[in-house]
């Protein structure tokens, strides 16, 4: 069988849960393969709202198993939160949740050196959740971290203490206060619980599965212009969120990939610092902010607002070799006269359809193209066919554009509101 993948298009939080929630049941397994508890993915089940942070996006569906993938990091307080809060909720998580030994663990201390870095560069700083996961990442790279697996191990307590007396000694540089003995206390704790669950080598049981014709949607974290190599370097996050991403995080071969799902928003948001060509500081973007309630789903940030980035979305669509696209929020733009969508940067008086090597420094001078609303609610609509002409007037000019199918239109945060162009047989 075959592997999906679901990511996001544009900078995060394009609404990756409600589509992996609603596709979950035509899968055997949903896999998470990067990021940590930096991401929020926001799910509305009969009126209720669930937010998960490090488990997959299919934990609510009665069909498919659970794989936290080595490639996510771990914060084992909030993983305890989370599922204690899924528990409480009906979920049965103990048996449908396998977490790889190769996870990386966020520390105590790996959240204190996030906070202090951030604290020292001031007016530069990146826009870090505070998690502790680009500190974790380092860790990780630099050969020096601390996984799932060695909870187990009796030398657990030593690597711990090595790599803690590490973290203390790089905070001296930083003029920074914090108190470790709670957060320590409690992280213990944590790691208690994480032990009773299941615990796998999730390569061999992805692989298994995959030979014996099981199917797979890799779920994806955070948005690709977030990636740490291909986004709008240094204000990205510290993980691969792009397909190749899937490959490592997961252990899978890219030769298994099937369909690739890129979720994007019909318009765009970012949190955090960063270049963001289309933000509006204006009415515009601040009703867009109000309307489509934009504010972090982690950290409760308000989330800056701009049109749709169509330069931006075809690089996205070219590096990861998407064959989809899901398109969410679409509802948020009912009442709106005049939908804009960029089609050209100016850089240097020169038009271009090009993602530039550092946006973060050069200045980049949005073109629009003007597109008549639909004025019309998206919500009354089920079926492709009975969308409102202005609307798909709207999908053509994008799909011309990005020469890629919107297969699937989000009209409203609830599990039931997508409206599909074709029959999603097609997914594996």
């Amino acid at each position: 069988m075959n592997v999906d993948i679901l990511l996001g298009l544009q900078w995060g939080d394009e609404g990756k849960g409600k589509i992996i929630d609603y596709l979950a049941p035509k899968y055997d397994i949903i896999a998470r393969f990067q990021g940590g508890p930096n991401a929020g993915h926001t799910l509305v089940i009969n009126g209720e709202k669930t937010v998960l942070h490090t488990v997959p996006s299919g934990i609510l569906q009665d069909r498919p198993m659970n794989v936290i993938g080595n490639g996510v990091v771990i914060d084992p307080v909030t993983l305890r939160k989370e599922i204690e809060n899924l528990n409480s909720k009906g979920v049965d998580v103990n048996k449908r949740l396998f977490i790889s030994k190769k996870a990386h663990l966020i520390l105590p201390t790996h959240k204190i050196l996030d906070a202090a870095s951030e604290a020292a560069k001031g007016v530069e700083k990146i826009g870090s959740t505070l998690r502790g996961i680009s500190p974790t990442y380092m860790d990780k790279t630099g050969r020096n971290g601390l996984r799932i697996g060695d909870i187990i191990s009796p030398a657990f307590k030593t690597i711990y203490n090595r790599i803690k007396e590490k973290h203390l000694n790089l905070l001296k540089i930083y003029d920074f206060e914090f108190s470790l003995d709670e957060i320590e206390t409690t992280w213990f704790e944590a790691i208690e619980f994480v032990k009773s669950l299941n615990l796998i080598d999730s390569e061999y049981y992805l692989n298994n599965a995959l030979a014996n014709g099981k199917s797979i949607l890799a779920e994806g974290a955070q948005g690709t212009m977030l990636d740490i190599d291909f986004g709008t370097y240094p204000y990205v996050t510290s993980s691969n969120t792009i397909t190749s991403g899937a490959c490592n995080g997961l252990g899978i071969p890219p030769t298994k990939i099937k369909e690739v799902i890129g979720i994007a928003k019909a318009y765009c948001t970012r949190v955090g610092s960063g270049p963001f060509p289309t933000e509006l500081l204006n009415d515009t973007g601040e009703l867009i902010r109000k309307t489509g309630s934009e504010f972090g789903a982690t950290t409760g940030r308000p989330r800056r607002c701009g049109w749709i980035d169509l330069p931006q979305l075809r690089y996205a669509i070219m590096i990861n070799g998407v064959t989809q696209i899901a398109m969410t929020k679409a509802d948020i733009l009912n009442d709106f006269e005049v939908i804009e969508a960029c089609t050209d940067y100016k850089v240097d008086g020169k038009l271009s359809r090009e993602v530039p090597y550092d946006m973060a420094n050069t200045v980049i001078e949005p073109q629009y193209h003007k597109l008549c609303g639909w004025k019309t609610d998206l919500r009354k609509f089920n079926t492709y066919d009975d969308l409102p002409e202005t609307f798909l007037g709207y999908l053509s000019f994008v799909e011309e554009y990005l020469g890629t199918e919107v297969t699937m239109i989000s009209t409203g945060p609830e599990r039931e509101r997508l409206v599909f162009k074709r029959a999603m047989e097609a997914v594996s």
